[in-house]
């Protein structure tokens, strides 16, 4: 008896010094607005399951996602109030039916040994994890408005459920700020399976990596209307995926093995494509007899529907590469596709409608990888433990708000730098009054998205604008910062506030940003919701106390060497915490604005929206890479317009609208969606840049009513070369690309299923 007791010590030791840091790690996190005993971080185990495989552990998990019972599930619109970081350690958890994060929701297993959420052979529901339910004929919340949630690191495994009855392994109509990483998707590999591993049918994305499909009918079956997808592997499927429908899909680093089809775009058939545009880069199909399927056909509508770039695409044994209606429209064997398309160009005139071999993109050496482009998966740091952390909570941060944090977080920061530690951000809302100085080497983790809040009168001077977070003492300063998982705002008026200023040369492997956002209002501690910044459609009256920010992030002359993945930077356009998610005005003067002179920037899966002047800016740089890049122009503009209340800054090359909009017909001072200077070797595989509003009113934004939202909504200026547009597609504005104040091309010529596409754009 004795020496079972020492054996069972000895295996609970082993398993304390293998548990990942996330489960050993004291949990302070604060949730200021929840009330009263709200934990934020839940242990699955803590509340009965016990991932043996045999139990039945849905009701424990479910206790655990929704403890106390009143977190946002049916009928709630949103909110930030009530968040959850829901705890997986490894093991077997039988399910019988869905699992369903309320909103503002993260679950994460343990990625040295990922759990198994495995179904059982009588389970009810859509999806193992369903993450947006119908409680009735709709979705529980409006799929373009859920953010801020992600799911990583585990198994789900349909095999249990007959091969021939319907199964689905998780359901995600979600939208910006959300992520799956490191999941793998289990189902059956009989002939008669008709299981779905991923099944999206609306939202606005987005971003997923790391994924494998193993099995099933369909490995993922998806509709939504843009996204990145890097590093997703589908095994035995006998298709791959289908997409139901789309405005534009950049897939990178795909990998197709041993299917019968590896992507399906024929939705709508010919006489009504629902298929946008599709991207595939850098990617590798295998044993797979047809590679593409397509129902474009000369005559098909809309007309610029279903367009297609293939760039570095490996086939192993794949007869067909592409499959139309009427037979073989790319011919495929054993080779490499260096680039083939079809749909319409501009090079940079046009259009032109072309279905050809095209000249791949020149890639500078600085931007490779060992595959293509360089990318790095989100470090979750598994072989440090829980002392290798510094608690922003244990270092004095109250995170309530309230209090002053800056001190505090500024010693972290400081301490973990010195010591080759990780930040641990505790949950909370950190207010801090001066600007936070990052040093090389420091790396910040989040607990389920923390947010750093500007605050007072430091950034209250908009003729002085000082950084919340700035990222090395001065341009061109050598380092490297890792950044995951927490967002960066405001509390109040904040007219001279930059969220991000970076700074940092970085020598060697890239910085990084992963799953980090910016956040301007729209939520409770903001002090920017209706109850301050309500929306008056029809007044021109800027109202100081909505002024958040001046720039959400400024990239200096001097930095370089920045990965940047699934980063979205927001002005809000709605209250996250009102009933009906009511719509609201808040400002900010720039998005993104890169002025490095020394380039070199992977902006993967990142969007800007609702930012005055502009949302990315592009200046005197080069070798830059971005996938899927997505705007939204201010929903109140032109009332007000962009001319006020941001004043002209000539050293950060702001754009001139009373100058540039003289002769220009229709809405011309609204916010540009992407400006490109004087740069240089530019590579956007996929982009939507999208204005649907006329102060606040969306009947311009049709083919009916003349996409007249706007005037212009993409510029190049001055001296540019190399810059490459791929999957290029606008709403609402009259011209599509203007270069040096003349619009390229108008909307009407590009038609697609609800933007203008134009597939391939080059400047030359």
């Amino acid at each position: 008896m004795q020496f079972q007791t020492l054996i069972l010590a000895v295996i609970s030791l082993v398993l304390s010094v293998n548990a990942y840091w996330l489960e050993d790690i004291t949990h302070q996190g604060v949730a200021p607005f929840a009330g009263d005993g709200y934990t934020v971080f839940r242990n699955v185990k803590d509340f009965g399951a016990k991932g043996d495989g045999t139990t039945d552990d849905t009701a424990a998990i479910t206790a655990a996602m929704n403890s106390p019972n009143n977190r946002c599930l049916q009928g709630c619109a949103s909110t930030t109030t009530k968040p959850a970081v829901v705890y997986f350690p490894a093991g077997t958890y039988l399910i019988s039916s869905s699992i369903v994060p309320p909103y503002f929701t993260q679950l994460i297993g343990d990625p040295t040994n990922r759990p198994v959420l495995k179904a059982t052979a009588d389970f009810q529901g859509f999806g193992l994890i369903d993450g947006n339910p119908y409680y009735s004929e709709n979705l529980n919340w409006v799929s373009t408005n859920v953010f801020y949630r992600q799911i990583r690191n585990f198994v789900i495994d349909t095999t249990g459920i007959a091969p021939a009855t319907a199964a689905t392994g998780m359901h995600w109509p979600t939208s910006q700020a959300t992520s799956l990483i490191n999941v793998e998707f289990n189902m059956p590999t009989d002939p008669s399976v008709v299981h779905v591993g991923l099944f999206i049918e609306s939202g606005s994305g987005g971003f997923m990596s790391d994924l494998t499909f193993n099995g099933g009918a369909t490995g993922a079956s998806m509709g939504n209307q843009q996204y990145t997808m890097r590093n997703l592997v589908f095994n035995n499927c006998q298709t791959a995926i289908i997409q139901l429908w789309n405005w534009g899909w950049t897939y990178i680093g795909l990998q197709i093995n041993n299917c019968q089809t590896g992507i399906d775009i024929t939705a709508g058939g010919s006489d009504a494509l629902s298929v946008g545009s599709v991207t595939v880069i850098d990617s590798t199909f295998k044993d797979t007899p047809v590679g593409i399927t397509t129902a474009y056909a000369s005559g098909a509508k809309p007309d610029t529907a279903a367009s297609i770039i293939l760039e570095n695409l490996n086939l192993q044994n794949v007869p067909v590469a592409v499959k139309g209606p009427s037979g073989t429209l790319l011919q495929g064997g054993s080779t490499t596709i260096a680039g083939w398309g079809q749909g319409h160009q501009y090079t940079p005139d046009g259009p032109k409608t072309f279905q050809d071999t095209i000249t791949p993109n020149e890639r500078p050496a600085s931007l490779l990888g060992d595959n293509g482009f360089y990318s790095r998966s989100k470090p979750q740091y598994e072989n440090l433990a829980a002392s290798d952390f510094v608690s922003a909570r244990s270092s004095g941060a109250k995170g309530d708000a309230s209090a002053d944090d800056t001190a505090a977080l500024q010693s972290a920061i400081n301490n973990a730098a010195s010591s080759g530690k990780v930040v641990f951000l505790d949950f909370g809302l950190y207010k801090v009054t001066k600007t936070l100085s990052i040093p090389g080497g420091t790396k910040i983790i989040g607990e389920g998205y923390p947010i750093i809040l500007g605050s007072g009168d430091f950034f209250g001077d908009m003729s002085n604008p000082k950084p919340v977070l700035q990222v090395g003492s001065k341009s061109g300063e050598d380092g490297q910062v890792e950044f995951t998982d927490f967002v960066v705002g405001t509390q109040g008026p904040a007219p001279g506030a930059t969220l991000i200023e970076w700074n940092l040369a970085t020598s060697g492997a890239p910085s990084g940003m992963w799953d980090v956002h910016a956040r301007v209002g729209g939520f409770t501690g903001s002090q920017f919701t209706i109850s301050e910044c309500l929306k008056q459609p029809g007044s021109s009256n800027i109202d100081s106390k909505c002024i958040g920010a001046y720039m959400l992030m400024h990239v200096t002359p001097q930095a370089s060497n920045l990965y940047m993945e699934n980063t979205w930077l927001w002005t809000a356009d709605h209250d996250i915490e009102d009933s009906t998610n009511t719509q609201i005005t808040v400002y900010s003067g720039r998005g993104l604005y890169i002025e490095s002179t020394v380039g070199t920037f992977w902006l993967v899966g990142t969007a800007v929206e609702h930012n005055h002047l502009y949302n990315y800016q592009l200046a005197n740089t080069k070798n830059i890479f971005a996938s899927m890049l997505q705007t939204e122009t201010p929903y109140y503009q032109p009332t007000p317009d962009a001319k006020e209340p941001f004043p002209v800054v000539q050293a950060l090359k702001d754009p001139d609208f009373t100058a540039s909009c003289n002769g220009i017909e229709g809405n011309c001072a609204n916010a540009w969606g992407l400006r490109i200077i004087d740069s240089s070797d530019i590579f956007v595989y996929g982009a939507g840049h999208y204005s649907f509003f006329n102060n606040y009113s969306t009947t311009c934004s049709t083919v009916e009513a003349g996409e007249n939202c706007q005037s212009r909504i993409i510029s190049i200026e001055g001296s540019t070369s190399n810059v490459n547009i791929y999957a290029l597609n606008t709403i609402g504005s009259l011209s599509m690309i203007d270069k040096d104040g003349t619009s390229l091309a108008k909307w009407q010529d590009n038609v697609n299923v609800f933007p203008a596409n134009i597939m391939l754009f080059r400047t030359g």
